[in-house]
């Protein structure tokens, strides 16, 4: 019988340190997520102000002040523009379907029925004896207090992007206190520049497919002739940074709402097949290509990432999911200790973008690089 392996007890020791810190760190994630949720959706924001702000200043020729003051004004428009145009959508369109519910009872019921013969049932049930076992008051009032906690969210989000934005003057200063060392400095300022690289890639590249497909469904949906297209056509645009759950959402949303618009199959099965064939060319063409090395993550990892996020911080998790597990990794990875979990992470094994490798292992001093188990390299010998 082979003999046990034997595990040194510091090892040990220090793994279930390691384990009790996770899980403390994580319920206290949990617990403080009223608190921490809008804090992480505000320095989202932030960087994405900054990211726009520097677009501004490379391709035009304003100021660095009046830059920076465009892109908080362009990047705090679109944030509230988008949560009022969700939920003044939301409500018009919940409006709409009450004020045309004489032609859609009927409509479900004809659903219902056919799909009722397809199994053999004689007498199927209509859709007033389904809803009449379902507490109806009770989701409209959990609906209405979600509704709620946006409109509060987006106010503590704008707090806390104010004080953010306050304190920023003083960060290169706490950064040369933190950090006295150039060396460790710049090390430090590279972490820092590739957590903003991997947010703001994501970022573009989730945009401009985002806009991609909005601008094919949208067409599809006015040959269609589907009500409400625009508010179906910027639900697909937001849902579309969350991973998997996004295009799941996309793709069926619009023509479930055609089973009920329609009186027959034809429109709803159309833009089924189309979105899918939208979805799907979008993102095995298009997106892997603008991704490069910008999202150099595990598909595992971001499944996890999802499940982990959305558990703890719900629909806001799962929106920062994927920016937070490029940020884990990017941080992960400049640690000799955590190196083997951001290489678990990556999607290739390389944590570092790899035409980018040899830049930073130059920059990097010597004695970092031989702390990351990579040789110093040696200085070129002039004639």
């Amino acid at each position: 019988m082979k003999p046990p392996i034997a595990v040194p007890t510091s090892t040990v020791a220090r793994n279930a340190l390691v384990t009790l810190a996770v899980v403390a760190g994580g319920a206290a994630l949990y617990w403080l997520r009223d608190i921490l949720t809008p804090l992480a959706m505000a320095i989202f924001l932030l960087i994405m102000i900054d990211g726009v702000k520097r677009f501004i200043e490379e391709r035009t020729r304003l100021p660095r002040h009046w830059a920076g003051t465009a892109a908080l004004a362009l990047v705090v428009i679109a944030f509230l523009g988008a949560i009022a145009f969700i939920v003044n959508g939301a409500a018009g369109f919940f409006t709409d379907a009450s004020g045309v519910s004489s032609g859609i009872g009927p409509r479900i019921d004809a659903i219902i029925a056919d799909g009722a013969r397809l199994f053999g049932m004689e007498t199927p049930p209509t859709a007033q004896d389904l809803i009449r076992g379902i507490d109806l008051r009770g989701y409209l009032t959990t609906l209405a207090f979600q509704v709620q906690g946006v409109v509060s969210g987006a106010f503590f989000v704008m707090v806390y992007l104010a004080f953010l934005l306050a304190a920023q003057n003083g960060f290169r200063r706490k950064l040369v206190n933190l950090f006295p060392h150039r060396d460790t400095r710049q090390e430090a300022s590279e972490v820092f520049q590739r957590v903003r690289g991997g947010v703001e890639g994501y970022l573009w590249v989730q945009t401009v497919t985002g806009a991609i497909i909005c601008v094919a469904a949208w067409i599809l949906m006015r040959l269609v002739g589907l009500q409400n297209a625009e508010f179906w056509t910027f639900v697909i645009f937001v849902v579309g940074f969350i991973p998997v759950l996004g295009g799941a959402i996309a793709g069926l949303a619009p023509p479930l709402f055609a089973l009920v618009q329609f009186p027959t199959y034809w429109p709803a099965l159309i833009l089924l097949v189309g979105l899918q064939v939208i979805l799907f060319v979008v993102g095995n063409a298009i997106q892997p290509r603008m991704q490069g090395d910008n999202q150099n993550i595990d598909p595992v990892a971001v499944l996890l990432a999802l499940a982990l996020w959305g558990k703890m911080w719900g629909v806001v998790g799962m929106f920062l999911s994927t920016p937070l597990a490029v940020m884990a990794m990017a941080i992960l990875a400049e640690f000799k200790g955590s190196m083997w979990i951001a290489i678990l992470l990556s999607g290739d094994g390389r944590p570092y973008a790899e035409e980018d490798e040899d830049d930073h292992a130059a920059q990097r001093p010597p004695a970092r690089r031989a702390a990351r188990g990579k040789p110093p390299r040696a200085a070129p010998v002039k004639p």
